[in-house]
C-alpha cells in the first residue's frame, strides 16, 4: 500500500516538473502586462497582436508550408524505402536499419553543419529550398522506423494470393499491401510534420537570408527578451502537438483493438 502510494506521489512529481514550466507559459500569455512575474488580470490582447504581427505570420506560413511538402516527401521516400529494405536478406537489412538509425541518434547540430556544408559544396542557395531539402532529408528515418513494424505483421501469403489471382505486383502491392501499412504510413507522416515543426537547429543552419521558420523566429525575439506574443505562439503550438498526439494515439489505440478482434 505505502510502495503503491510512493509510485504515484513519485509520478506525479516528475509530470509537475516536466509540465508546470509550461502551464506557466500558458497561464502568462493571457496577462494583459508584460510582466512575467505578476498575474494583472485576463486578455486576449497578445493573440490577437500575435496574428498581427506579420513577422510571425510569414514564419508560421513558411513552417506549415515546409512541414508540409517535407512531410509528404519524407512519407513517400520512407515508405516505399520500408518496403525495400523489409525484402532485403538479413546482412543487407541490418546494415541499413543501422544507417537509418544514425541521423536520428545523431546530435542535430552535426547534421545542420553537415548539411548546410553539403549544400554550399553543391552550390545550392541557402534559403527556402535547402531548408526543404533538410527537413525531407531529417524525417526520412523516422517515416521508415514508423512503417516497417507494420510491414513485418503482414501476412505476405494474401499478396502472395493476389499474384496468384492474376493481379499485377504494383496493383496487389496498391489493393493489399498499402491499406495494411495505412496506419503506419499516417504515423510516420504526423511524426515527420511534428519534427519539422518543432527543428530549430537544422533549420538555423540550413536556412539563408530573409527566410525562416517559427522556431527561428522564435529564438531571434526571445534574445530581445521574452514577448507575451512568444507566450501565445508556443501556446498556439503546444496545444497543436497535443492535438496531434491524441490523433495518433486515437488512431493507434482503434488498430489495436481491429487487430484483437481479427
Amino acid at each position: 500500500m505505502v510502495k503503491s502510494a510512493l509510485k504515484k506521489i513519485y509520478t506525479a512529481l516528475i509530470f509537475t516538473f516536466l509540465y508546470s514550466p509550461i502551464v506557466v507559459l500558458i497561464i502568462f500569455s493571457f496577462n494583459s502586462s508584460k510582466s512575467r512575474a505578476h498575474w494583472t488580470g485576463f486578455t486576449l490582447d497578445w493573440y490577437v497582436q500575435l496574428f498581427k504581427d506579420q513577422q510571425i505570420m510569414g514564419a508560421l506560413y513558411n513552417t506549415i508550408v515546409i512541414a508540409l511538402i517535407a512531410s509528404i516527401f519524407a512519407t513517400i521516400i520512407g515508405t516505399f524505402a520500408a518496403l525495400g529494405i523489409h525484402n532485403m536478406k538479413k546482412f543487407g537489412k541490418a546494415l541499413v536499419m543501422n544507417i537509418t538509425y544514425l541521423p536520428v541518434l545523431n546530435p542535430d547540430i552535426v547534421t545542420g553543419i553537415s548539411l548546410m556544408l553539403l549544400f554550399i559544396f553543391a552550390k545550392v542557395e541557402l534559403g527556402f529550398f535547402s531548408m526543404l531539402l533538410a527537413h525531407i532529408t531529417i524525417n526520412i528515418p523516422y517515416v521508415i522506423l514508423s512503417v516497417l513494424p507494420k510491414i513485418k505483421q503482414l501476412n505476405m501469403q494474401i499478396y502472395d494470393a493476389a499474384l496468384d489471382l492474376g493481379a499485377t505486383p504494383m496493383h496487389a502491392y496498391r489493393k493489399v499491401i498499402f491499406p495494411q501499412i495505412m496506419p503506419g504510413i499516417f504515423t510516420g507522416f504526423l511524426l515527420a510534420f511534428t519534427m519539422s515543426i518543432d527543428d530549430f537547429v537544422i533549420s538555423f543552419f540550413t536556412t539563408g537570408s530573409g527566410v525562416s521558420n517559427l522556431a527561428i523566429t522564435i529564438w531571434s525575439m526571445a534574445r530581445r527578451g521574452v514577448n507575451p506574443k512568444i507566450n501565445a505562439m508556443l501556446s498556439i503550438m503546444f496545444a497543436s502537438v497535443i492535438l496531434l498526439l491524441l490523433i495518433v494515439n486515437n488512431r493507434m489505440s482503434r488498430d489495436g483493438r481491429k487487430e484483437k478482434l481479427t
